[in-house]
């Protein structure tokens, strides 16, 4: 790991991080070093530690074209609560402002386990462990949106009613902010999910990123998840928005946003439609719309993508792989235009 005589390790001061934890990190023993961890297309995540602790720290991207995207008060805020829910997360630690870092950054707990970013991880599982990891997160999923939010201290934490209007309004207002290109299917699945926008099927806290790689899975048995990550989209909202971003994640065509091999793309994983009926006998819910939140899911990754391509072409992203995002964009777009239609077999 790199060591603390540097002042800064891709996006962080380490003296001042050291200085935030020696005053609010009671385990800390002095001295920090810290790497940039691999994965994440958004906020820059950092593992951290002082040879006997490890901690993961999160901040925004040294771009922010999508600010409300990045808010880490909200993503910490939330990881904080579900600590005593059935939901796995991992332990908050801390959180700084902007007086520390120059931005405002999160520090939570390490959780030993496996991430499982690449179709070639994935594929080292036996069909069977892959199919119970699957299912595994789907019922993690549910289970997710059957937490009370007051129960948890997160009333307020959202607005539930009129969620999904103001979902593809803020995702069009998102491509305005960050386009780097003309894109005519953007503008016809903006115009069609505004026309189709139905009533909310219910109110639940949402990740607004649920997919295999934000998850920390079991070293032995990889059903069980030991902690979702990457919270900064979590709000309160449709309970089905998140399931159909979920099973966009599975589709081949989102594969160049994560440098070309997203596990969630692989073949060898259960059906969409199969997740879709797990999650339905695992949450009772209805899911005669998911056509609306399939094509809302696609709409969101494609303008999540253009973002990132955007902050790629300013030289504002850190790590690698980002080179090949902006080639999903359209693609995922045109995908979201026939979703509206039905739920196509892959």
């Amino acid at each position: 790991m790199t060591g603390t005589d540097q002042t800064s390790v891709d996006g962080l001061d380490l003296p001042a991080l050291e200085r935030f934890f020696g005053e609010q990190v009671p385990e800390f023993h002095g001295g920090l070093s810290a790497e940039l961890m691999q994965g994440g297309r958004s906020n820059l995540t950092y593992l951290v530690t002082d040879g006997q602790t490890r901690w993961v720290v999160r901040r925004p991207p040294l771009g922010g074209l999508t600010p409300s995207a990045h808010d880490m008060q909200r993503e910490y805020r939330v990881v904080a609560a579900l600590a005593d829910s059935d939901v796995p997360v991992a332990r908050a630690v801390a959180f700084g402002g902007a007086d520390v870092l120059g931005v405002p950054f999160s520090v939570v707990e390490h959780v030993d386990g496996r991430v499982i970013r690449t179709v070639k991880q994935l594929h080292a599982l036996p069909d069977n462990e892959i199919a119970h990891c699957a299912y595994g997160l789907v019922d993690v999923l549910a289970c997710l949106h059957a937490v009370d939010p007051g129960a948890v201290g997160l009333t307020g934490f959202g607005r539930p009613q009129g969620y999904l209007t103001r979902q593809v309004q803020r995702w069009y207002d998102q491509w305005q902010r960050v386009r780097t290109r003309e894109l005519a299917d953007m503008e016809r699945l903006y115009a069609r999910l505004a026309a189709a926008c139905p009533a909310e099927s219910g109110a639940s806290i949402v990740h607004g990123d649920y997919r295999i790689d934000n998850a920390i899975l079991d070293l032995v048995d990889p059903g069980i998840v030991r902690a979702v990550v990457d919270w900064e989209m979590a709000t309160l909202g449709d309970p089905l928005a998140d399931l159909g971003l979920h099973l966009v994640y599975t589709d081949p065509v989102f594969a160049p946003v994560l440098s070309g091999s997203a596990a969630s793309t692989s073949d060898r994983l259960p059906a969409p439609a199969d997740l879709a009926q797990r999650y339905a006998e695992a949450s009772g819910r209805d899911l005669g719309e998911l056509g609306f939140y399939l094509s809302l899911g696609y709409f969101k990754i494609a303008v999540i993508a253009e973002g990132i391509h955007a902050r790629f072409q300013q030289g504002l992203t850190r790590g690698t792989g980002f080179d090949t995002v902006g080639l999903a964009v359209a693609p995922l777009t045109a995908a979201g235009l026939r979703a509206l239609t039905h739920l196509e077999p892959r």
